[in-house]
Parts: structure tokens; sequence; C-alpha cells
């Protein structure tokens, strides 16, 4: 299952034994025996708390519960772009939507931004992406050492993939299944050709329209998933934008096609086990080829996801099931088991921080922070709120364009293409699940001046351009 094309198994073999990569002419950097190597995990549409290491209560994720275990666990990551391409975008290159150009998901992901992968093949290392890519143009137009990847979502069972620069074709069997097969064989050369790699995996699930693997199409039948407690909410308070939102569960919008709750749930849960297994599948070929004590693992998903909360499934609003990440690390050399980290972590910080422990420069123009720090228990200056912005309108879900701030305990959203602005505020200490707007209560005016001042200060320090035509 984890062939390569002979063109390509006889290109990447000439250049390990050479002990070089070419890429463009440019110089590589020598490489010191302590740069790990890289496997960065990513899911799809996985919520933070879909993992048993965050207290879920009834699914279990025992591989990637032993990242967290041997390494580190972040209770409080979030993404600034609530929606896929623009996401991975972001993760990809440690720039907010606004500054890849990626806002929508039919968006381009210019060529001219250059990867942390890209960037870690000019220092040596061997780069590889298997899996879900979803930006245009595809992964297997950059400049790697290893493609794998199907176009747009892909398929669950029997998916169209390629191979480098190959054609097209139809693999047999359930995705996650076939995609761990590509990775554990591109582990397994490297380590062969004695070479550092920095590798994205990144699955399929559980992007809606979950089809669990055969041998999970059981699991949970016999549980009635509870629903949370806003599942029934009539929307008082809350804005149009989030009123008219075409994701409901059970609803008669055109994009609220989820009918059956427990099915819904079920299937979503199902192939996360699937997820979990292939996890550890690969944490165990690192032990087998025994190079898990110098190995960067970070699991982590591309958004979070509404599971019922406010009647809703998909995500794309500023909500807090929406908008945080599971987020898992394990580097035996300099993590310690059982760090647990409650600063703010942002998808703008993985770049850069996997560009610190391959001991890379980071870009200057990068918006995020290497975790580094906060991994190794440094004191340090850290941020104490984030900005967020969503952009695709219209389309799916028909969510409107939203931008806000957010902090320890207040959130402030901004739904500003509406002929009249309309906006939100929450009190997360008083009020977790979000139920009560407290715009518009003149007790709170003052948090409201604080909170839309520093949603402007935070687009300046990050250059919105949008800004200049406001």
């Amino acid at each position: 299952m984890d062939k390569m094309s002979r063109r390509d198994f006889t290109r990447l073999g000439a250049t390990l034994a050479l002990g070089t990569l070419a890429s463009g002419g440019r110089a590589r950097a020598e490489l010191s025996q302590d740069r790990p190597n890289v496997i960065f995990f990513m899911s799809d549409d996985q919520r933070w708390d879909s993992l048993s290491c965050a207290g879920n209560p009834f699914f279990k994720t025992p591989n990637i519960d032993r990242i967290a275990n041997e390494g580190a666990y972040f209770s409080n990551c979030f993404v600034t772009n609530s929606l896929c391409g623009p996401s991975r975008a972001t993760c990809l290159t440690g720039k907010y939507s606004h500054n890849t150009g990626v806002r929508f998901n039919e968006g381009t992901f210019p060529l001219e931004e250059t990867t942390f992968l890209e960037r870690a093949r000019d220092h040596g290392y061997l780069s590889a992406f298997v899996g879900k890519w979803h930006n245009k143009p595809w992964g297997r137009d950059r400049n790697l050492d290893y493609y794998f990847g199907f176009r747009g979502q892909g398929e669950y069972v029997d998916p169209l993939i390629r191979e480098n620069d190959g054609p097209e074709k139809k693999y047999e069997g359930w995705v996650e299944d076939i995609l761990a097969d590509h990775t554990m064989g591109f582990i397994r050369r490297a380590k062969e050709a004695g070479k550092p790699f920095m590798l994205c995996h990144w699955f399929k699930t559980p992007h809606q329209g979950c089809v669990p693997a055969r041998r999970h199409g059981n699991l949970y039948s016999d549980i009635d998933f509870p629903k949370p407690p806003t599942f029934n909410t009539n929307y008082q308070g809350k804005p149009r934008a989030v009123r008219e939102a075409d994701m409901k569960i059970g609803g008669k919008g055109e994009y609220s096609y989820v009918q059956d709750w427990n099915k819904f749930v079920r299937d979503y849960y199902r192939v996360l086990t699937g997820v979990d297994e292939n996890v550890g599948r690969i944490l165990d070929l690192l032990d087998e080829l025994g190079i898990a004590e110098n190995t960067l693992v970070i699991y982590t998903s591309d958004n979070g996801y509404f599971l019922g909360e406010h009647g809703f499934f998909d995500k794309r609003l500023m909500y807090e099931p929406s908008l945080r990440l599971p987020l898992v690390m394990r580097y035996p050399r300099a993590i310690k088991p059982g760090t647990r980290i409650e600063r703010f972590a942002l998808n703008i910080d993985f770049m850069p921080t996997l560009l610190d422990f391959a001991g890379m420069p980071v870009p200057k123009e990068v918006d995020g922070k290497s975790l580094r720090p906060l991994l190794g228990g440094q004191p340090v200056e850290w941020r104490e709120d984030f900005l967020y912005e969503y952009y695709e309108y219209p389309g799916w879900h028909m969510v409107r364009p939203n931008k806000g701030v957010r902090d320890k305990r207040w959130k402030y959203i901004e739904y500003y293409d509406f002929p009249d602005h309309e906006f939100e505020l929450y009190d997360l200490q008083n009020d977790p699940l979000e139920e009560h707007n407290l715009y518009g209560d003149t007790k709170y005016a003052g948090e409201v001046e604080r909170l839309k001042q520093r949603l402007v200060d935070l687009r300046i320090e990050s250059g919105d351009p949008d800004l200049k035509f406001e």
C-alpha cells in the first residue's frame, strides 16, 4: 500500500544517496543531530473536546491521549478563521487569512506564500504531505519531496488520490487506512536514508458526511447521545446573522441537511475512532524504528465544530464549539510528560513553532508566535486576547462575515456586512454557553468600547488591509 512510482522512487533515492536535495539552486543548511523529525497530524472539523484526554465521557482516544500524556495538552487553543481552506493556509504560513489571501474555501493559495514544508526542505529536511490539502493549487504543485493527496474533500471509501506527479487513481479501502499506509511508507524510506523529515498527515475525517470504516459501522449504536443544553434555543437576543445561519439540525434550509441527531453524532465519533487507530499505527512505527525520541508529534484540527449547540452543526460562527481546537504535542527531548498549558495558543502559532524546533529562522511577516517557550516552562510575555475573522458569504450555510476579539473573560463580535451592523457581547465567566447577548445593555458599555478598540488595535497590529476601506 505504501508504494511510490518508480520514477519518483529513483529520483528520491538518488538525491538521498547524495545526502542533499536540490531546491531551485538554493543552498541547504547543515543539520545538527538534535533537530527533530516532525509529524503534524491534522483532522478536519474536530472539536476541542472530542478527545478522552479533554474529558469526553463517551469517546475514547487512547492513541491521541498518549501524545498528551507523554507530552503537552493545550486547554485553550483556538482557530483564527473557522473554515477549512483558510485555516489550512494559516497553519502552513503562520499568517491570518487577511494576509494569506485565502479567505474562502474556493480561494487561491498563492504559490508565493511559502509553507513551512518548503522552508524545511530548503534547510535539509525531507518534506512530505499526505491527505487533505484542500486549497488550490494542490499540494503536489509545491516544492515537496513526497505528496500523496486528493482534490477537495476527497472520498471516505475507495478514494481518488494522486501520488507525486502521477495520475489520479482509485485506492480500494477506507481513506484514513490508505493515508496511514503511505505515511508509514514515507517514514520508513526516510529512516533508511538517514534523513530527517517534516511530514504533514492531514486527515479527511471527520468532515461532514462521515462514512466510517466497515469495522466501526456499529460503534455507539446502543447510545442515545444527550443533546447540549442550548440545542432547543429560541435565539432570543441573538442577531439575525445567527438566527438565519443555515446549519440547523433538523432545519428546513437548503444547507440544513443534518436531520437525524443520533446518526450524526454516532458517525462523527465512529470516523474519529478510525483516526485514533491510525495515529496509533504511526506512533508504533516510530517506536519500532527507534526514532520516537527525536520526533516532534503534533495533533490538532483545522477548526472546531458544533454538535448541537444552539441547534447547529458545522462551524463558521465565533462561538466556542466552532472556535476551539484540540492540541496535543510530544517531543521527549524537550517537552516534559504531563505538561498542561492554559495560555492562548492559535493556529497562526503552528508554523513558527515548527520552524523554531527545527532550528530555522521565523520570517518577520509571520503573525504567530512559537509555542516552544511555553512548552519549556519559560517565563515569557504572552497574548491575553486574540483576533477572529470570517469572510465566506454567500455560500454554504449562509453565515454572515464577522470579526471579533476574545480574551479570558469577554467575547465581542461584529457582523459588519448588514446595512446596520450587528453585535454580540458575552461574559464567558458567567455565561460559558453564550446564551445571553449583553450588547446594548448600558451596564456593559465600557466593556464594549474597550473591546471594540482592542479589535481595531489587533487588526492594525496584524496589517488587516480592510481597515483602510472602513
